[in-house]
C-alpha cells in the first residue's frame, strides 16, 4: 500500500503536464494558425526526396537522385556540354571516329528502309553534331541537330524536353542521349510530337552498364521504352557497340495512339 501511494503523485503530475502540454498547443493553433502551417510544411518539404524522385522512375528505369530543380540539371549538363577538354576531343581526335561509326549504322538503317536520302532527319543531343554530319554523307542531306549549346551549322540551340520544332515535322530521329533526360517521358512525348505518321525514331541506350556522372536516368531494359512510346510500335532491337552503348532500340510511329505492353 506504501508503495501504491508513492507513485500515485507522480502519475497525477504526468497527467497534469500532458494536459498543459496540448492545452499549449491548441492555443498556439488557435492563435498562430499560418505559423503552424508553415512549420508543417517546411517540415515535410524537408523530408521529401529529390524533385527526380518523383519523375518516371519504374522497377526497369532510374531517375538518378541529386537534382533538386530543373536549372539544376540544366547546368550539370552544360557543364559537360561546354568543358573546354571535351570540346576539343569531341572536334578533333573523336571526330572522324565517331562520323565513321555513325555513318554505318545509318547506312545499316537506309538499307533496311527505315532511312531514305529524302527523309527529314533530327538527331536529339547531338553535341557537336557528328551524327548529323554522318547523315550527310551517307546521302540524307536534310539532317540537323540540336543540344543546349549549338555548333552551326550542324546544331542548332534546343532542349530535348521542349524541341523548337512544330508538330509532324520529321521523318527520321536519332538520339543516343536518352541517359541524359531528366524527365523520359518528355523526352519520349517530344520525339513522337515531332515525328511523322510513319516516321521512324531510334535510339541507342546502354543496358548492360551504367552511363557517366552526367547520366540523370539509369536504364535496364527496353520495357520502360515501349511503354512510354505510346503513339509508336516497336520494330526491332538489337545488339550494337556504339560508343558504350550496347542496344539499338527503332520505333516506328503508328496512326492511332497505341500503347503497348509487355
Amino acid at each position: 500500500m506504501e508503495t501504491a501511494k508513492t507513485k500515485h503523485p507522480t502519475f497525477k503530475y504526468l497527467i497534469l503536464s500532458l494536459s498543459l502540454s496540448f492545452l499549449l498547443l491548441f492555443l498556439f493553433i488557435s492563435l498562430h494558425p499560418n505559423r503552424f502551417q508553415a512549420l508543417l510544411t517546411t517540415t515535410v518539404t524537408e523530408n521529401r526526396p529529390p524533385h527526380s524522385a518523383f519523375v518516371s522512375s519504374t522497377e526497369d528505369l532510374k531517375i538518378r537522385p541529386g537534382y533538386t530543380s530543373y536549372d539544376t540539371y540544366i547546368q550539370r549538363q552544360l557543364n559537360k556540354t561546354l568543358n573546354p577538354k571535351l570540346r576539343e576531343i569531341w572536334t578533333t581526335r573523336d571526330w572522324d571516329r565517331k562520323i565513321q561509326v555513325f555513318s554505318r549504322f545509318f547506312a545499316d538503317l537506309k538499307s533496311e528502309k527505315f532511312l531514305a536520302d529524302s527523309s527529314k532527319c533530327l538527331c536529339v543531343g547531338a553535341r557537336v553534331g557528328q551524327e548529323v554530319e554522318a547523315l550527310k554523307r551517307v546521302g540524307v542531306a536534310d539532317s540537323i541537330g540540336i543540344d543546349l549549346v549549338p555548333f552551326p551549322p550542324l546544331v542548332i540551340k534546343g532542349d530535348f524536353h521542349n524541341q523548337p520544332f512544330d508538330d509532324e515535322t520529321f521523318d527520321f530521329e536519332f538520339s543516343n542521349v536518352f541517359d541524359h533526360a531528366l524527365r523520359p517521358e518528355k523526352f519520349v512525348a517530344e520525339i513522337e510530337r515531332t515525328l511523322k505518321s510513319d516516321g521512324v525514331a531510334v535510339l541507342h541506350v546502354s543496358l548492360s552498364r551504367r552511363g557517366d556522372k552526367y547520366s540523370a536516368n539509369d536504364l535496364y531494359s527496353v520495357k520502360p521504352l515501349v511503354k512510354l512510346f505510346r503513339r509508336s510500335k516497336l520494330v526491332r532491337v538489337r545488339k550494337v557497340d556504339g560508343f558504350g552503348l550496347d542496344t539499338e532500340v527503332v520505333f516506328r510511329k503508328t496512326k492511332k495512339n497505341i500503347e503497348q505492353r509487355f
